[in-house]
């Protein structure tokens, strides 16, 4: 089927004419993508860079109607600001492809081979999924993420992004489909869904035609996406993530590392939403870090041992309840309790942690590497912020998500996780 022009598309009439002819292009615009060389995929990537700051003004103006639509609603602060794309994260947004470009094609790459003793030559390749539909929240930079990871593994994507961002999303992909027409693509590589919840409800099913669906926001999504699908999915993202610091921390690290941690953008999934101390250091450290938190703007949540320490600094504080210490709070918020040994903190992480990223502050060589081993997390730092728990900060460019599921993929998800594998085997005529 001939892909329609940047201009005619009209994300009403492709939910319209279903969910299943939406998929039935993308796995058509798939089997061009699977043939492309790297220079062709990188070249349409640049071109979908370009396009997207030529078009910074159009997209800016989308977004504000959005924002706009999201501020009367009583949306959170949080939220509104991973809403928010103005000039500077549009031009992000076209760099994250330049980077994407600039990264090796994971497709073709040889996993293991070997030549058997009757002369047969296998090897284990890499592939793309194929079609990919990937469902997010409020946050546009993700149309522009999963664009590109999409394109560069050679996969069509599918996208449904949350109705917050709608004019945002359709302003992007109409610009990026626009750009891989002009390089000769089927535009059909980047879809977006809308429409209500028997929309979603039909990707979710579309087994078959969809290879694997990604959900990427807060608890409720990534359950409800789960329970439901019957095409394969890769859970993402959830983020309870703790500090430790450790009775054999160094207390200014330990301020720095717990305050970046928190404040440097707490509406993402990578920021610390729980603080656990060392008894024997609390005396010292508290003080401290509650009153630095607090003059950044941060609610806490104390145990009573914590929050005898805020009483004594003059520092407003709420008592932690079993709830907070399983909240996601995505906000300026944190959760501050004592622990008598790193065997309760472990203890703690155990029962609280949603299995993102934990981390620990300490000069003990045999803690941290206790701490490591049996925290089960996608990601374990030892005297690092969580903020670092991120697929551009790890060198892999821009990321589709954080998984934190323990089946294919697990941590930063990037271009190797968007590809899965087949075996191909060369012989000369070798029968059983």
């Amino acid at each position: 089927m001939a892909a329609e022009t940047a201009e005619t598309f009209d994300p009403a009439t492709e939910t319209a004419a279903g969910v299943g002819v939406l998929a039935a292009r993308a796995r058509t615009a798939s089997l061009t993508l699977v043939g492309l060389s790297r220079g062709d995929k990188d070249a349409a990537l640049h071109a979908m860079a370009d396009a997207l700051e030529a078009a910074t003004d159009t997209i800016v103006a989308a977004n504000a109607k959005d924002v706009e639509r999201g501020r009367a609603d009583g949306m959170a602060d949080g939220l509104v600001d991973r809403l928010t794309l103005d000039a500077e994260r549009v031009a992000a947004c076209a760099t994250a492809l330049r980077d994407i470009a600039a990264l090796p094609d994971p497709v073709g790459e040889v996993v293991r081979g070997s030549t058997l003793a009757n002369g047969l030559q296998i090897r284990q390749v890499r592939v793309p999924m194929g079609v990919v539909g990937i469902i997010y929240e409020a946050r546009p930079n993700v149309t522009v993420d999963a664009a590109g990871l999409g394109l560069k593994s050679g996969n069509a994507v599918i996208l449904r992004g949350g109705s917050a961002a709608e004019e945002t999303n359709r302003a992007l992909v109409a610009v990026m489909r626009g750009a891989l027409e002009k390089q000769g693509l089927p535009a059909d590589a980047i879809g977006l869904l809308e429409g209500g919840r028997e929309a979603v409800r039909d990707l979710l099913t579309a087994r078959g035609l969809v290879d694997l669906i990604i959900p990427r926001g807060g608890a409720g999504l990534i359950q409800t996406v789960v329970t439901e699908s019957t095409v394969p999915v890769i859970e993402t993202g959830v983020g309870n993530v703790h500090v430790y610091i450790d009775a054999a921390a160094d207390l200014d690290t330990a301020l720095a590392i717990t305050v970046n941690a928190k404040t440097h953008r707490p509406s993402v999934c990578n920021a610390a939403e729980s603080l656990l101390v060392h008894e024997s250091v609390a005396a010292e450290f508290l003080p401290r870090v509650l009153t630095a938190l607090a003059d950044s703007g941060v609610r806490l949540h104390t145990d009573p041992a914590a929050g005898s320490a805020a009483d004594a600094a003059g520092i407003p504080h709420d008592d932690a309840t079993d709830e907070d210490w399983d909240t996601e709070y995505l906000a300026l918020e944190m959760a501050v309790g004592v622990v008598p040994d790193l065997d309760a903190a472990l203890a703690h992480i155990r029962e609280h942690s949603s299995g993102h990223t934990e981390a620990i502050v300490t000069q003990d060589r045999a803690a941290a590497r206790r701490f490591t081993t049996e925290v089960d997390a996608a990601a374990v730092m030892v005297n690092a912020s969580t903020r670092f728990t991120d697929g551009g900060e790890f060198g892999f460019g821009a990321e589709i998500g954080i998984s934190t599921q323990k089946l294919h993929a697990r941590g930063p998800m990037a271009l190797p996780e968007l590809t899965t594998t087949k075996w191909i085997v060369e012989g000369d005529g070798q029968v059983r």
